[in-house]
């Protein structure tokens, strides 16, 4: 049904835009329509007791992704279509290879040093490049990829597997500071040392975003290992001394922050685009012009940061509200995977997998209808960007794969023998054939 709505919403975004029924129309269903279901029959094969609901909602993103983008300009269209195909085979590789989710906790130091060294690549001389303000990109010959995207899934895998070693000794404290008891320090400074860090290089690096986005995921994953609602209040307060320390001290913090309040004064400038933003918003109404009728092409970074106001215009006030249910459902399915898994770093790790999209989500999403500042992020499955699609194929892969490990312990599915262990059955039957015959 979802990749039937992203067929219907090109077909429709043609016939507006030309009046003519699209002549790539039987190019895309192949194409794109038919990689979307061969990663839905390879969750059925690979991870059958996943749950359900998550690979058809960022499938029907995704579509609804694609077809703006294509709407908005054939050649990030068609780079789009390469960058799904590698998301698909990605998505796959990462089912195939992750056959039990808690053998990933023993690599947490190797997915702490990969993190870092992807969050510092762009500041490396001569391959790190600077778009909007923010030194995010990296170019390796012809190919151009944020390293950020996948640096926040590996820190996510560190933080789960080490709060899930040390969350009792952590939620215990043997110390107190007041009425507040805290944990000792050597098992609370390696984890707060490398969120620190991170969050360290993405403020040099101007991408206060993904800073952002770090500094949730950290407090969340605190708060649900240890279950004290001090970590979140903590969080809270960190925060606005950062948010407060950050205005006071980059002009570029203060100039979203004054185009958030006021993008009007600065129409000719800055405040260009949040401006034609909300002017989109208008012209869409309640159902919308249409798609292939608006005039989302007036914003600059309609297939970016703000595709958001892009399908509000065409799709009004139904499709972007059926957009965020769509993410709210995603919020909702991750959560209940987290819920369900039985061990600690499965829990933990579904839970900051699923903070890190329902963030990210939030944060453009309020950017673009001007209920926070804006930062120049993705929003998942539906903005146009390679690095943010494929991260967040094998982000999804991993949520599927502890989705499908817990139904298996819970006797929901069959417990079979994974690919790996099957080898290895193999190849000790047949050692064992050979020194019988010797």
């Amino acid at each position: 049904m979802a990749a039937g709505i992203s067929a219907v919403a090109f077909v429709l975004a043609s016939l507006g835009k030309n009046s003519t029924m699209p002549a790539t129309l039987v190019p895309f269903l192949i194409a794109l329509l038919g990689m979307l279901i061969a990663a839905h029959i390879a969750t059925r094969l690979l991870a059958r007791g996943a749950d359900g609901t998550l690979l058809p909602l960022a499938v029907m993103l995704h579509g609804i992704g694609y077809v703006m983008i294509a709407r908005l300009s054939e050649r990030r269209a068609a780079l789009q279509t390469t960058w799904s195909f590698i998301a698909i085979v990605a998505f796959v590789l990462t089912l195939l290879i992750v056959q039990r989710p808690p053998d990933l906790a023993r690599y947490k130091w190797t997915f702490l040093f990969v993190g870092a060294g992807l969050l510092m690549l762009p500041l490396v001389p001569g391959i790190g490049s600077s778009v909007g303000g923010a030194k995010i990109w990296v170019s390796i010959g012809p190919v151009n990829f944020q390293p950020g995207e996948f640096a926040k899934i590996a820190l996510a895998l560190f933080f789960a597997a080490y709060l899930a070693d040390n969350r009792e000794l952590i939620s215990a404290g043997t110390r107190r500071f007041g009425f507040i008891r805290i944990p000792e320090l050597r098992y609370v400074l390696p984890i707060t040392l490398a969120w620190a860090f991170a969050v360290a290089v993405m403020v040099a690096e101007k991408d206060l975003g993904s800073a952002l986005l770090f500094f949730t995921l950290f407090t969340v994953m605190m708060w649900v290992a240890t279950e004290r609602a001090i970590y979140l209040v903590l969080g809270l307060v960190i925060f606005s001394g950062a948010a407060y320390i950050a205005w006071r001290m980059f002009e570029v913090v203060q100039t979203r922050v004054d185009i958030w309040l006021d993008p009007w004064s600065q129409y000719e400038g800055k405040g260009y685009q949040p401006a034609q933003a909300m002017f989109a918003f208008a012209n869409g109404g309640t159902a919308g012009t249409g798609l292939g009728l608006g005039n989302p092409s007036k914003i600059p970074a309609a297939s970016t940061d703000y595709v958001f106001a892009a399908i509000g215009e065409e799709m009004g006030l139904i499709g972007a509200t059926a957009v965020i249910i769509a993410f709210l459902l995603l919020l909702g399915a991750g959560l209940r995977v987290a819920v369900r898994a039985d061990r600690p770093f499965e829990k933990l790790l579904a839970t900051g997998l699923t903070t890190i999209i329902s963030m990210q989500a939030f944060i453009i999403i309020g950017g673009v209808l001007r209920l926070v500042p804006l930062t120049g992020i993705t929003l998942p499955f539906v903005s146009y960007g390679g690095s943010s699609l494929l991260a967040n194929y094998i982000l999804l892969a991993l949520l599927l794969r502890i989705s499908d490990s817990g139904a298996r312990r819970r006797g929901e599915t069959p417990d079979e023998l994974t690919i790996s262990e099957r080898m290895e059955a193999r190849r000790l039957r047949r050692a064992e054939r050979k020194a019988a015959r010797a």
